[in-house]
């Protein structure tokens, strides 16, 4: 399913009345990206003058692969900070001990906070503030 229609859906729910609302469908579904699409995708953000939001799928692979990548647990919108003012909770070069807050993932406005699975230094942010992210995507790496 689209993110902005699951994300229409949950917000027409929450401005009615209903009280349950029960999905069904098939098995889930697996997205697979070409090279040519986040090439295109990148282009247009850097014609705008912004940096692209989501890394492509090679350098997340290579980024992988230089340490720990500390993976999203669910599909929301990731968070550096706990409020729009306050600073991130981890910078590059930042120390982490297994267990510290990193991030906030904001799923059916709900916010949860991940943790670091793993202790070392934060080597590589993958996500930008307010972008949506998906289920076992990279999100920092810890080396």
């Amino acid at each position: 399913m689209d993110l902005r229609k699951l994300k229409t859906l949950i917000d027409l729910v929450s401005e009615s009345n209903i009280s349950e609302l029960e999905i069904t469908g098939a098995a889930p579904v697996q997205y697979v990206q070409t090279l040519a699409a986040p090439a295109a995708a990148a282009a247009a953000p850097a014609a705008a003058g912004a940096a692209p939001a989501v890394a492509s799928a090679p350098v997340a692979a290579e980024a992988a692969r230089a340490g720990h990548a500390v993976k999203s647990p669910m599909v929301g919108t990731f968070y550096r900070s706990s409020s729009p003012g306050a600073p991130a909770f981890v910078e590059v070069g930042s120390k982490v001990n297994e267990g510290d807050t990193v991030c906030i993932i904001e799923a059916m406005k709900i916010l949860n906070e991940i943790e670091a699975d793993k202790s070392g230094t934060i080597t590589q942010i993958l996500g930008e503030n307010g972008q949506a992210v998906e289920y076992g995507q990279p999100l920092f790496i810890i080396e």
